[in-house]
């Protein structure tokens, strides 16, 4: 049996349409980190090298015994300046993508060069799914907002996406990401 994280994992990758606040403890990801537009060529190369790692790893453990399918493409987003993150040109645009590793995979499945293994703990966290394209996400953002100061939570962590659609293959307004933002209590 092929251990299939969006299956098993529920809470981690659905969300409704309105915003919920839940708690994420410390998940296992390939990850790689860079700055650009996601449509610019580092982006592209280093999505390319984090599947060949997420792929190199699920060899590895396959040959052991663990298969697994491979996670969906998520990403932290964000910006080093005071400016609204939207307003700031895509080319300043910081980013960590990641896919998430289940228990068993290892630093050394992953391999060596810019892709590493690393632990992300985010705690509490308002998510919202998303429909359609990323063009309209600020909409989605807003309802997020919203939520929070209802609830008073404050943005504590980047901004976290998580790509459940392919947008090589399916229409934007087919497009599906949970939009995540890790929260503490308002003072």
């Amino acid at each position: 049996m092929k251990l299939d994280l969006a299956k098993s994992d529920k809470q981690y990758y659905t969300a409704p349409t309105d915003p919920v606040l839940r708690t994420f403890d410390g998940y296992d990801y390939a990850a790689i980190t860079g700055k650009g537009a996601p449509t610019g060529p580092e982006y592209t190369e280093a999505v390319a090298l984090l599947y060949r790692s997420a792929y190199r790893a699920k060899k590895l453990a396959k040959a052991d015994g663990r298969d697994f399918v491979v996670p969906k493409l998520e990403g932290l987003w964000w910006v080093e300046s005071d400016e609204p993150p939207l307003s700031v040109p895509r080319e300043e645009w910081h980013w960590t993508m990641m896919i998430r590793m289940p228990e068993g995979v290892t630093a050394a499945m992953i391999g060596e060069g810019p892709v590493r293994f690393e632990r992300l703990v985010e705690g509490e966290a308002v998510q919202a799914l998303h429909v359609g394209p990323y063009a309209t996400e600020p909409e989605t953002l807003a309802r997020m907002e919203a939520f929070m100061a209802t609830e008073g939570l404050a943005v504590s962590g980047r901004h976290h996406e998580i790509y459940l659609t392919d947008p090589r293959k399916s229409a934007g307004d087919r497009t599906r990401t949970i939009l995540r933002h890790p929260v503490r209590r308002s003072a």
